[in-house]
Parts: structure tokens; C-alpha cells; sequence
């Protein structure tokens, strides 16, 4: 088990700039609309502006259901919130048509979870049917632990959370990421951002539920537009 795969609750760069991220977002902190539009400028606005950002729409989980095989999901290249905006019409229109939602061929949790489990066995390791299919069980074996915590950010995005914010490191398909989640009254997201000196260079990440694209739209019209002179 490789627990440097991913940790949980670890400081992030809003530690840098807040003295208690984890209660910064909360409905009955003081300066709540600002801790959150400055979190936006600098997770989001700034690589949007340097072309690094990729919004993710996540969907196909409902009901309680969290297969693999059916979370699926959309992405967009995003410069501004134009891009968004033309994101959100796309689901809204396939809404209005009654036609499937707009989804890639490759997916996000299935195959590499086949991968890391090819890859566990042909090590010699045995793993048995709880193993494979319990998310719980994944972090038995190599590669488990981060796709154990990917899952439960995209179960949390999809079915909600009572923690206004948490900081995560998980090792992505990209690269190592802060995972910044936040699970708001104005919406809720995450923002998947490289660490360190790597954050002005390496890709970036907006990934939200495809039932949150139209308060995460009117958030970031009110939010990025307070900075543009700055």
C-alpha cells in the first residue's frame, strides 16, 4: 500500500495566503465573499489567463449509483468565461434535444482501475473479487490509493458534502495535484492545480457535476470579472 500515492487534509497554497483555510469558507466566517473570490482569482482566474486551464463536466452517476463504468465525462479548454458559458450551452442544449449528454470515449475511473489491478496481479499479487470491486479495498494494491481518493472526489461532487473546503495531494494522470474542493452555497467544484513552481506551468483543472455548470456560471461571472484591473 503507497500512501505517498495521496494524503488527505494536507496544506495547500491557500495556506499561504489564509490562516485557516478550513473555516474560511464557512457561511459564518467573517469575509467569507472575499476568502472566496480570492481563491478563485488564484486557482482558477490565473491559469485560465496562461491557457492552462481544462474544465471537466463530470455525469452518469445518479441515484446513489458509483459504477466505474458510469461516471463519465466532458472537457473543455477554457481562456475565460466565454469558454464556460459555450461549455454550459452545450449541456443545456443537449438537455432541451432529449439527446445524450455530451461525453469522451476514454474514462475516468474503469480502465485505469483494470490497469492497476493487470498491473497488481502480474506483480504476483492475489486480489479477490472485494478487492477489485469495493472502492474501500483499492488502496491494497499500487496505483489504489489515488483512484480511491479521485473516487471520492467525484462522489462528493456528485452527491454533495458537508465540508465547505478540503485540501488534497493525489497523483493524477497529469502529474501530482492539489485537489482544492469546495462544497458551497454558491456551488460546488474542484480544482485540480500542480504544486509548487510547477503551478505557473503544468495544466490545471476545473471538474464540477453537470448539474452545478449553471451556479458555477453565475459564481464566476460575479467573481473574475473584481480582478481584471489587477
Amino acid at each position: 500500500m503507497r500512501y505517498t500515492e495521496a494524503k488527505e487534509h494536507t496544506p495547500g497554497r491557500l495556506h499561504a495566503l489564509f490562516a485557516d483555510p478550513y473555516n474560511a469558507f464557512e457561511n459564518d466566517t467573517d469575509e467569507r465573499q472575499l476568502h472566496l473570490h480570492i481563491a478563485l482569482y488564484l486557482l482558477l482566474a490565473r491559469p485560465m489567463e496562461r491557457g492552462l486551464m481544462t474544465l471537466r463536466v463530470i455525469h452518469g452517476w445518479e441515484n446513489g449509483g458509483f459504477e466505474p463504468d458510469d461516471l463519465q465525462h466532458a472537457d473543455y479548454a477554457i481562456h475565460n468565461v466565454a469558454d464556460f458559458k459555450r461549455a454550459v450551452s452545450t449541456f443545456t442544449q443537449a438537455s432541451k434535444d432529449n439527446v445524450a449528454l455530451p461525453a469522451a470515449r476514454d474514462d475516468l475511473l474503469a480502465s485505469p482501475l483494470d490497469d492497476a489491478i493487470a498491473n497488481a496481479e502480474a506483480d504476483g499479487q492475489t486480489l479477490d473479487e472485494e478487492t477489485r470491486t469495493i472502492p474501500a479495498r483499492w488502496p491494497a494494491f499500487e496505483g489504489g490509493l489515488a483512484l480511491y481518493t479521485l473516487f471520492k472526489m467525484y462522489h462528493r461532487l456528485v452527491y454533495g458534502e458537508d465540508e465547505a473546503y478540503r485540501c488534497t495531494q493525489c497523483y493524477t494522470a497529469q502529474g501530482l495535484r492539489e485537489i482544492h474542493e469546495f462544497h458551497l452555497e454558491e456551488g460546488e467544484f474542484a480544482l485540480l492545480v500542480p504544486t509548487g513552481k510547477h503551478f505557473a506551468s503544468e495544466p490545471s483543472m476545473l471538474v464540477l457535476h453537470e448539474s452545478q455548470l449553471d451556479p458555477i456560471e453565475r459564481l464566476l461571472e460575479e467573481s473574475l470579472p473584481l480582478f481584471q484591473d489587477f
